[in-house]
């Protein structure tokens, strides 16, 4: 196996910044007690899910971007959330990118939709969504079968394959750019090629 193709996969960048002391910290936290890839992807996937809220299902700021604060403030959308848990799981040594879907909307016709995508063994690469759970929304890990919050699979709707080791430029500026959750909510980006 060829362990440098996944080094951009495992390294820290100003969003996913994994060497942050909280990060590690935290990541150390939940990795207690697993000594495999599959049982701390679960932990930290399922901590994410289930413990940072999504800034527009609980209606509250700030506006996150940056793992470090998306822990901090305990909030953050999709993006962020992935963000975050791409961070944790790094920074426990598992490989892990970003990856996108396009998704038809309430808000606007379709809207960009983060999520994550991990390197298992024996499984390959295996996306997984932390945005959170809620009446309608049930994401799960569930290695080899995928439960992720949104099919992405209606009409006009698209699962991006790319794997992203830093976040998309424009998922970053349009974050930092938004000063309130509603901001955010009202001005979700769309795109349709990557």
């Amino acid at each position: 196996m060829d362990v440098a193709k996944y080094d951009p996969f495992l390294a820290a960048c100003p969003v996913i910044d994994c060497d942050h002391p909280a990060i590690q910290d935290r990541a150390q936290l939940l990795s207690n007690g697993f000594d495999n890839d599959f049982d701390i992807t679960k932990a930290c996937y399922e901590w994410v899910r289930d413990e940072i809220q999504h800034s527009s299902d609980f209606e509250r700021g700030p506006v996150t971007c940056k793992a470090s604060d998306v822990l901090a403030h305990g909030t953050g959308f999709c993006f962020a959330k992935s963000h975050l848990l791409a961070a944790l799981l790094r920074a426990n040594g598992v490989p892990t990118g970003l990856c996108y879907q396009r998704l038809r909307s309430g808000h606007k016709a379709y809207v960009l939709h983060g999520l994550n995508v991990v390197h298992l063994p024996r499984i390959g690469w295996y996306r997984l969504d932390a945005r959170g759970n809620k009446p309608g929304v049930e994401a799960q890990f569930t290695p080899p079968k995928e439960r992720l919050a949104y099919t992405g699979q209606g009409s006009g709707e698209m699962n991006f394959e790319k794997v992203w080791a830093t976040p998309m430029t424009d998922i970053v500026t349009f974050l930092q750019g938004c000063a309130t959750w509603q901001d955010v909510l009202d001005n979700l980006p769309d795109m349709v090629d990557m």
